[in-house]
């Protein structure tokens, strides 16, 4: 070897630093934060999060621009879309009560490094979020007040024209964060109190727009004489179903709220479930009395139900429209501030982030340091910054993070599990027989897996029929499937989005190239569920894996391909500096780092009564110190 390289050693080392897994401890609930959330709270969090200012805009744009009065199909498809990735996350929320989200769910399945980036990733995009929505808030209060506040900014500071700046500084944006930064910081109770009030006004306005609108609508807006109810297609619906897609971003809100709730397991999938439908329902609903009230081709994209209610001669509803959109934009940012600085605590706890965010305050028990430096961080950005060029790393980061999170739920259910109810390690019950000479592993690891076959093994009902993936080692084949799934998903997406226009294929080459890596997907798909999975009756698990979360990650795939290159570009600056983070930082203050220290220990492995075999590693003590207790000695 040429002096000065590494070793083929301390690669393979390297890398295992790179793809260390964070112990998934499942069951324990301890925790420094304050467990008070009930599932009526995480419900509205959600709620909250979904049903922002694009209640406001995103109907009128969609319904003028992209699809007619058949948006409300456009939403409908984009719920169903939103409910896989949801799913996916209910059933991670659910296993894991635990803080962090994306973050935390690739951790314990996918390895640090991508931990690390999704963490990154979703750190920017709540700024950008936060900061989008409180500029939005701004403008839409200087509206109501016919540009008054704006013009007075301007002829106080002047119009600025530098490039990635504002026109004028947004201080009315800055100063409502400010604001909810303060409040969040004063504790869960607070945060979810003040997000009841608003969701409960939004929630009565939303309930006035659907009743008044069905009294004042006219069924011929939706006739042949006025477009039709499709005017643009099915194109035109397809293309309103990949943006109303993230009108339901934000449901991630309440996985990231896990560790705050006080029965996780039951209170997290319920109400991710109940906040999307009503979402759903609200979008829907507005979307089609929008559209019935005056035809959709002569709707305001701007301010779309204030100017219909105007029109059918009921202008004092404007107000009561325009109430219910700053109550709405209150819970956006309110659930904004709620999980960026709880996904940083997350990252600060496990030692991939600065240690001063880890720190909880005693009485408030919330992470009161990062919540008030990122509301700072949040205001700065709405204060000065031109956000609209940034708008779309809101897409990107959201997908990216979708797309591990469906992908992490394969990894999961295909591992061997630890035992139900134990926390981290597992620990011998009352009817558990214990073997401690490896003699003894050997004999048992024949029986134990003949009889209740492990995670990632092959079927023994398939067993005749795909005996070759039987010789495998245990694992394998579905790494390689997963693998493959991935890859055929890319090209897939590539496919059906660039195939009949940037890749200029003939008519042959693209439904060769359609056919083969949709087949490769499919049987990609097929051998993965001839392989043994977890299935467990004490918390929710999603249905139909693996075929739940590949067409999630398919869909994901194809929405990320649909961005500007410039997104791409600076999503991959943006990521550049978070490896800079990580390779200076992160990877040496992990606490899987220090945990790797060199050490003698013992091996156990213990059966349970289910038939599954655990291998525990515990320390060995120096003869000069006192033995640890050993885990059963109370029984």
């Amino acid at each position: 070897m040429a002096p000065g390289l590494p070793s083929a050693a301390s690669m393979a080392r390297f890398c295992q630093k790179l793809h260390r897994l964070k112990p998934l401890e499942e069951s324990s609930m301890e925790t420094s934060l304050q467990r008070c959330l009930s599932t009526l709270d995480l419900t509205l969090l959600g709620v909250g999060g979904m049903v922002g200012s694009g209640l406001y805009v995103l109907t009128g744009t969609v319904a003028k621009d992209m699809a007619g009065p058949a948006v409300l199909l456009s939403f409908a498809v984009a719920a169903v879309a939103s409910l896989l990735a949801a799913l996916c996350y209910a059933e991670f929320g659910a296993r894991v009560p635990r803080t962090g989200s994306a973050y935390l769910f690739t951790y314990v399945s996918m390895g640090e490094v991508w931990a690390f980036l999704i963490g990154w990733n979703v750190l920017l995009e709540y700024l950008i979020g936060g900061a989008a929505v409180a500029r939005a808030w701004s403008g839409y209060l200087d509206a109501i007040f016919s540009h008054s506040i704006r013009n007075f900014t301007q002829s106080q500071v002047g119009v600025w024209q530098v490039p990635f700046l504002a026109r004028y500084p947004d201080f009315l944006a800055a100063g409502i964060l400010l604001l909810a930064s303060a409040f969040v910081s004063c504790g869960a109770r607070v945060s979810s109190w003040l997000n009841h009030t608003f969701s409960a006004i939004s929630l009565m306005v939303i309930l006035f727009i659907i009743v008044l609108g069905f009294v004042l609508a006219r069924p011929h807006n939706w006739s042949t004489e006025e477009g039709g109810f499709a005017p643009f297609g099915f194109s035109g619906i397809l293309a309103g179903t990949a943006t109303c897609f993230y009108a339901f971003v934000g449901f991630d809100v309440i996985a990231a709220s896990s560790e705050e709730a006080q029965n996780p397991r039951r209170a997290v999938p319920m109400a991710i479930a109940i906040s999307l439908g009503l979402a759903a329902s609200a979008y829907i609903l507005v979307s089609t009395v929008l559209t019935l009230m005056v035809p959709w081709h002569s709707l305001d994209p701007d301010s779309a139900l204030a100017d219909a209610f105007y029109r059918r001669g009921y202008s004092w509803a404007g107000f009561i429209v325009a109430a219910g959109s700053i109550c709405a934009m209150n819970t956006v940012l309110l659930s904004n501030l709620f999980s960026l600085p709880r996904i940083v605590y997350a990252m600060a706890a496990d030692g991939l982030f600065f240690q001063v965010f880890a720190h909880v305050h005693p009485r408030t028990q919330v992470p009161v340091v990062g919540i008030l430096v990122f509301g700072v961080l949040m205001a700065l950005l709405a204060l000065l910054l031109d956000l609209e060029a940034l708008v779309q790393f809101l897409s990107i980061g959201t997908l990216l993070a979708y797309t591990f999170v469906a992908t992490s739920i394969i990894v999961l259910r295909f591992q061997k599990s630890s035992a139900p109810d134990s926390p981290g390690t597992a620990s011998p019950g009352p009817t558990a027989k214990k073997y401690d000479s490896f003699s003894d592993h050997i004999q048992l690891v024949g029986s134990v897996q003949s009889s209740f076959p492990e995670p990632g093994q092959l079927r023994p009902a398939l067993r005749p029929y795909l005996g070759f993936l039987a010789g495998s080692s245990p694992g394998s084949a579905v790494a390689w499937a997963l693998g493959i799934l991935m890859v055929s998903a890319i090209t897939l997406g590539c496919v059906l989005v660039f195939g009949n226009s940037a890749l200029h294929l003939p008519r042959w080459g693209y439904l060769l190239l359609l056919t083969v890596s949709g087949a490769t997907f499919l049987l990609s798909l097929v051998v993965l569920g001839a392989h043994q999975q977890q299935y467990r009756q004490d918390t929710f698990q999603i249905p139909l894996v693996p075929l739940t979360p590949a067409l999630s990650i398919l869909l994901n795939i194809c929405l990320m391909l649909k961005l500007s290159y410039l997104t791409w570009v600076r999503f991959a600056i943006w990521l550049l500096i978070g490896l800079a983070v990580y390779f200076s930082y992160s990877i040496w203050h992990s606490k899987e780092n220090k945990q790797e220290l060199p050490e003698m220990t013992t091996t156990r492995y213990v059966v349970f009564p289910s038939g599954s075999l655990e291998e525990t590693v515990q320390a060995v003590q120096p003869s000069s110190q006192t033995p640890a207790q050993e885990p059963d000695s109370k029984e």
